[in-house]
This record gives C-alpha cells, structure tokens and sequence, in this order.
C-alpha cells in the first residue's frame, strides 16, 4: 500500500485541472492500492499570483473531484474499500486497518491549516468563508482520530499510524508564526496516544527535509510551544522529504510481532531522479 502526504506541486505552479488529472493518471498507475491526503500547495496556496490567482475553496473543491470522485475507495489500479468521512463531505480523510494497525490519513494542511489570509486575491485577513470550513475540517479530523484510537484499543492494534501534510513540529519554527489553528488536534493527539498501549506513528510532509522525533514527548518545546496539557511518550513523528529533497521515497516496513518495534523504515533513491 502506498501513501502521499501531500504537495503534488510546488507552492507556485499553476492549480489547473489539467495538471490535477496528469497527477490522477500517475497515481492510478500505481499497482498497490494508493491513499492521498491533500496538502496545501494544492489549494490552499493557489491564490497566489505564480499559482493562478484562483479562490482556494474552489480549488479544494477541484481536488476532490479530481481524486476522491468515488468515496470510500482508494486510488491505485487496484483500489480497495476504505472507510471515509464522505458523509461529512470529507472523503479524503480515510481510515483502514491492516497487519493489526489502525491508519488514518487527516486532512491537515500548511499555511496555518489555511487559516493565512489570501493576499494573491487581496486579503489580509481571512474570510468568514474561509474559517468556517477550517473549523469543520479540524473538527471532523479531530473526530476521525478519537474514533481510530477507539478502533485500536477495542481491537487491541499493534500501532495507530496517522498521515497529514502539515508539519506541526517543523523545525526550523519561528515564534512569529502563526500555528494556532493547530493546537486542538496536537491536544487530541497527546490525550488518545498517552491512554493508548501500542505505538503511535504520525507521517507527515510540509517543510521538505526528512526528521524523525518525538515532539510530544516529556519535557518537549513543543508541548509549551502549542500550549497543550500532559504528553505522549509513544508518539514518533517521520517527515518525509519533499521539494528539492524528493529524490527518495520511504519504504516502511511493519515488523513480526515480538520485534523491538511495530513499524521499520528506509528511504530509496528514485532509480530516475527528477
């Protein structure tokens, strides 16, 4: 099975149709079954003037037309059923088990989970609009999470791995930015994995330059700098790399039980770089 984390361009390279079904046919090529969750270069960037200038919220739109036209089914030329939050018009947010691990991919985006003004089409705060389907979003990842933890300790899983775009912990953060939008889901993730007896892996992409931590582990900045209560030892966070560092796909591994953890992994060179 395969996972993209988001950006399937770069932040300012037009947002066309045409280019988000060039991406659609290459990902169908794929032989295992493939699940995207969306990042923000598609959409939420896109009022940029390189990026076309256009209304994010009709971008989003457009890549969920695009790649999740058939809720509950993944993507791949041999997709498999999922479950999906189609019902709350969030199909890209997908939950499946395998190997005794509860997955999940959550909607959660850069550029302050889109809560950053618009200033290619002339804002400077953002829209009521705009918000409002931030919160919607937010809540219903947040929803997704609480309901994949309860899977995992009802069938005693192995591990929960969750995969995003956004970079919650990037590590070249300045305190001047703006990631508030963040916290609840970071708080939600500190209560479900620290009452959670497996291991907790969070994949995500965002800021391009492969890490690997435990960002809310004790006595972690990141716990301060989020301002959430308590901590989750058992939480490893792996950001792929991305932009000028895609030159390598990683290979996860999940491991026989007994082993000295539930998943393993390899970055490996792309046998053509780009």
């Amino acid at each position: 099975m395969t996972f993209h984390v988001g950006d399937i361009k770069n932040g300012s390279s037009p947002c066309t149709d045409d280019y988000f079904a060039m991406i659609r046919e290459q990902f169908d090529r794929f032989t295992m079954p493939m699940l995207y969750t969306p990042g923000d270069n598609e959409w939420t960037d896109c009022h940029r003037p390189a990026a076309g200038g256009y209304d994010p919220l009709e971008r989003l739109d457009a890549v969920r037309s695009a790649f999740f036209e058939v809720p509950g089914r993944t993507l791949g030329a041999r997709p498999i059923k999922v479950d999906s939050q189609a019902d709350l018009g969030l199909p890209e947010n997908q939950s499946l088990r395998t190997a005794g691990i509860e997955m999940a991919t959550l909607h959660v985006v850069g550029s302050n989970n889109d809560r950053a003004p618009w200033t290619g089409i002339g804002n400077t705060t953002p829209t009521a609009t705009q918000l409002a389907e931030e919160s919607a979003r937010m809540g219903a990842v947040i929803e997704l999470v609480e309901d994949t933890f309860a899977r995992a300790r009802r069938t005693n899983a192995r591990a929960v791995a969750l995969f995003q775009q956004a970079d919650m912990f990037d590590p070249s953060y300045q305190p001047t930015w703006d990631i508030g939008a963040f916290r609840p889901l970071v708080q939600a993730l500190v209560d479900e994995a620290s009452t959670f007896d497996g291991e907790v892996y969070l994949f995500d992409g965002d800021s391009h330059v492969y890490n690997v931590d435990q960002p809310l582990s004790a006595g972690s900045r990141w716990l301060t700098i989020h301002g959430v209560d308590g901590h989750a030892d058992n939480l490893t966070r792996i950001t792929v790399d991305g932009e000028a560092n895609n030159t390598n796909f990683l290979q996860v591994t999940v491991n026989r039980p007994g082993a000295e953890r539930v998943l393993s992994w390899t970055r490996v060179p792309y046998l053509s770089q780009p």
